[in-house]
């Protein structure tokens, strides 16, 4: 079979294209034809890169989500069978999907309902479940008031419309007025640029001097971090998945304790049946993902190019069945 192989970190030139052994299902797992294959940031472009923080052994196919159909499902595996319509999350940081078949878990694939494609697919599965992740760490409540930080990327976007279907009323934050726009549709009452405004001074104005409940943080940038934190409102939770601003920031440890602030990792607050409600809800029309680019697999160089402007909105998806 064909995949992308990572020899050496560097450009996205190092990426190449070529043959290698197709593997077997074993005990628990199920072997997919892949059909979609998204671009991530942190575990896509950092580890090509070398920039990531992750000790990774070469050679390396990355790829932490695909879709695609079941082609055969190892010893022990019920409820899947050939021909099956599936999304998985594969193992990070270097999960296999650059590739034209890959091993799941089967515990961590999920029927793809009709009426959704395979790309969008991918993207529900990657972005949504980690949304209701740090939508739960952020104890986030009906009528309760939600900043999420970028806004329009992939991760930004799920939360803003988790968010909402809990009942909250969400502030979209985003580098441009552009991009901070994009969360109106998607069900924020109101955008922040975080680069031309004082985030925290629009936050107090908009909640009617309150603060926000929970701010869905996920940036770690050292000059970006003051104005999310100071947006909290008192007894305000910061809850973080993401570090790709830098990852170290100062802490005004007086504000918190004296506001009874709460800062937490999102990770590790996902449910087994998160998945499947957000890929049902995706195809309902309730939840909607932006796919900026498809891609044949081939060109993973050039996604990655197309990846690394982050002015774009939506995600790169790669398709290992357009050659």
């Amino acid at each position: 079979m064909k995949a992308i192989v990572l020899h050496e970190f560097g450009d996205p030139e190092v990426l190449t294209y070529e043959e290698v052994e197709r593997p077997e299902p074993g005990p628990g797992e199920v072997l997919v034809k892949v059909h979609a294959v998204s671009v991530n940031q942190t575990l896509d472009l950092g580890i090509r890169a070398g920039t990531a923080g992750y000790d990774i052994a070469l050679p390396a196919i990355l790829g932490i989500d695909s879709a695609g159909e079941i082609e055969s499902v190892g010893e022990g595996v019920t409820g899947f069978a050939k021909g099956d319509r599936v999304t998985s999350i594969l193992r990070p940081p270097v999960g296999l999907g650059y590739a034209e078949y890959v091993i799941a878990n089967a515990r961590a694939t999920y029927h793809v309902p009709d009426g959704l494609g395979y790309p969008e697919a991918a993207a529900v599965s990657r972005h949504f479940p980690m949304a209701y992740s740090l939508c739960r760490a952020a104890e986030v409540q009906e009528d309760g008031w939600v900043l999420v930080m970028g806004a329009a990327g992939s991760l930004g976007a799920a939360a803003i419309q988790v968010a909402k279907h809990r009942g909250a009323h969400v502030i979209a934050a985003a580098g441009t007025d552009e991009r901070a726009q994009t969360g109106l549709a998607l069900g924020a009452e109101a955008w922040v640029n975080y680069r031309s405004s004082d985030l925290a001074a629009e936050v107090k104005r908009i909640t009617g001097d309150k603060g926000a409940n929970a701010v869905l943080e996920n940036i770690a940038d050292p000059d970006l971090w003051p104005g999310a934190f100071n947006s909290m409102a008192i007894g305000g939770i910061l809850v973080t998945v993401g570090a790709h601003g830098g990852g170290r920031v100062e802490l005004d440890v007086r504000k918190l304790y004296r506001d009874g602030l709460t800062i937490r990792s999102g990770l590790n607050h996902r449910e087994p049946g998160d998945g499947d409600d957000a890929l049902a809800l995706a195809a309902a029309g309730i939840y909607k993902t932006t796919i900026h680019t498809l891609l044949p697999l081939s060109q993973a160089a050039e996604a990655h190019r197309i990846a690394s402007d982050r002015s774009i909105i939506g995600k790169i998806v790669m398709d290992p069945t357009l050659g």
